[in-house]
């Protein structure tokens, strides 16, 4: 299968499906559990008002969401993801959290969302921009269905920027972590897919570019464990007149 071809939706969908029930376990032990920590950073970006609606984009299994509902910041959460395998691990999930009221469910296609402009305070999406076809029609989707006003919280993962730590990620990167994913997932070729995706992803910086030009009025971001991943917060302004802003 070539690269084109495995960025096809349809591949991408299967992929996850296959992945989906030791996606989770693999988070964990291959970011050596920073993942939780940085989901609790991204989660603080989302404005703490527990009557806002949040859109958890490329949701996954459902553990934003879970982050989110336990910090009590949204009226409702609405996880949304192409893959139905791993919708069903977060479902169970909600479940034995009973937080099933407040995090719902949805299959979907993140560049053709099923909902009206202005539908959400919020959006949040975890380590899934990279996976969108097309970038650019994805964040114009994200922008039209925020609320004037309203946030897009982007966590992703980036390459340090200082040599030694930058050489020691990119071989884990290439090296480790496809061959581990792919042994415990069972799936050859996933994670091999996945560690791609994060080597050819637009450092913060071009992100940033990327978000302004998609619409959104102000855009900056953060990088944690030295610069491993990025958090990107952006604004749905009134104006019209999208202007960047980086931190």
């Amino acid at each position: 299968m070539t690269d084109s071809e495995k960025r096809h939706p349809i591949a991408v969908r299967r992929m996850f499906d296959r992945i989906a029930r030791r996606y989770d376990l693999l988070n964990h032990l291959l970011s050596a559990n920073f993942d939780r920590g940085w989901r609790r950073a991204a989660a603080t970006e989302v404005p703490s008002d527990p009557g806002v609606s949040i859109l958890d984009l490329c949701g996954g299994t459902g553990d934003m969401s879970v982050v989110l509902a336990r910090a009590g910041r949204a009226r409702t959460v609405v996880c949304c993801d192409f893959s139905h395998a791993m919708l069903a691990v977060a479902g169970a999930k909600f479940k034995r959290e009973r937080i099933e009221a407040t995090c719902l469910l949805l299959e979907a296609d993140g560049l053709r969302l099923p909902f009206a402009e202005a539908s959400f305070d919020a959006v949040t999406v975890a380590f899934g921009l990279r996976n969108f076809a097309d970038l650019g029609a994805g964040l114009r989707e994200i922008h039209r269905v925020l609320s004037c006003g309203g946030r897009l919280i982007v966590l992703e993962f980036s390459t340090p920027s200082v040599p030694l730590l930058g050489g020691c990620y990119r071989f884990y990167l290439n090296r480790i972590l496809p061959r581990l994913g792919d042994g415990i997932s069972g799936a050859s070729g996933s994670y091999h897919y996945l560690a791609r995706t994060i080597s050819g992803f637009p450092e913060p910086a071009i992100l940033a570019g990327r978000i302004r030009e998609a619409g959104f009025a102000a855009c900056g971001w953060s990088t944690r464990t030295g610069g491993v991943v990025a958090i990107h917060t952006a604004l749905k302004g009134e104006c019209g007149r999208p202007g960047c802003v980086s931190e």
